[in-house]
């Protein structure tokens, strides 16, 4: 059981730390969302983070792919869809 505790003008609660490390919130932002009559604490996801530089890592580790020119330009036999 978690009570409302008065942290200067607001009102806060503490966690107990297994619930934390269970929750893995340790260090973490958290997000507060309304739900139904109740309150959900989640720590914010941070979308991607990183991704972009392992991409980059990945094409230099193995070297950029060049474009197969013969496949891009091979004409088509007909414009029309297949039947």
């Amino acid at each position: 059981m978690v009570q409302l505790v008065k942290i200067g003008n607001s009102q806060g609660i503490r966690i107990p730390k297994p619930l934390i490390e269970q929750a893995h919130l340790e260090g973490k932002e958290l997000k507060l969302q309304m739900i139904n009559d109740g309150l959900s604490i989640t720590s914010e996801k941070e979308t991607r983070k990183g991704w972009e530089q392992a991409i980059e890592q990945t094409i230099a580790a193995q070297g950029r792919e060049t474009l197969d020119e013969e496949w891009l330009n091979f004409p088509l036999d007909s414009d029309e869809d297949p039947e």
